[in-house]
């Protein structure tokens, strides 16, 4: 697929048909949101390391530019326009720290505190209550050291629902302890790694898990002490 990003541009496609992600084979459905790598294998979010990005429309181009410029991550998200025949932006993915920064510095524009409002809302709309709830639990029974309120976070980061993220799988649904656990190293990851500012760099994905992989290991195991 050819754009007109910059080349050095994460960039996440909207899907037009069935998608199938080519690392963890879940069926992702149609107007799913993929990576392509360069032989062009689709892969989720979750399985790209970037569901921990928030989606931010385009439309607000000041509150783009500064999110953006503060946020170690992020990538354009596209999709096809049949009637012209291109790869259209939709928005970028970044991180909701930058997003929160960037929406201070705008508060001058009347419409920053609604745009918030709605997005709040719309989150709450995504989730099933009871299931975080309950994925959360399992969290903290299978690493009874994590720190204070970060089970919550994990599975809310987890189980959104556009994202194809590892929390929406059949066996995160039945809180499998494999599936709990990726989650917690996604977590671990993009929290207590510098993975984000790897991937900036332009490490490979690969390559970057591999520079961070102790430091996640040494994490599981103090969150996982008894």
């Amino acid at each position: 697929m050819k754009t007109m990003e910059r080349k050095d541009e994460l960039a996440v496609f909207i899907s037009s048909r069935e998608s199938l992600c080519d690392e963890c084979h879940e069926n992702l459905g149609r107007k799913a949101w993929i990576q392509l790598n360069a032989d062009k294998k689709a892969f989720c979010l979750s399985c790209a390391d970037l569901d921990h990005l928030i989606f931010l429309p385009r439309g607000d181009t000041a509150l783009t530019r500064r999110a953006r410029s503060h946020s170690t991550l992020s990538a354009v998200v596209l999709q096809w326009s049949r009637s012209r025949k291109r790869f259209e932006r939709q928005g970028l993915l970044i991180e909701e720290t930058a997003l929160r920064q960037a929406e201070q510095e705008c508060l001058a524009d009347s419409d920053v505190r609604e745009r918030r409002r709605l997005r709040e809302a719309e989150r709450r709309l995504e989730m099933d209550q009871a299931y975080l709830m309950r994925f959360a639990a399992r969290l903290r029974e299978i690493f009874p050291h994590c720190p204070k309120g970060r089970e919550a976070e994990i599975a809310e980061h987890a189980c959104r629902k556009y994202s194809g993220r590892v929390g929406r799988s059949a066996s995160a649904k039945a809180f499998e302890e494999g599936a709990v656990r990726l989650a917690v190293i996604a977590h671990i990851r993009h929290r207590e790694t510098d993975y984000d500012r790897l991937l900036s760099r332009g490490f490979d994905r690969t390559e970057a898990r591999g520079t961070v992989k102790g430091e996640i290991d040494e994490v599981l195991k103090k969150w996982a002490a008894t």
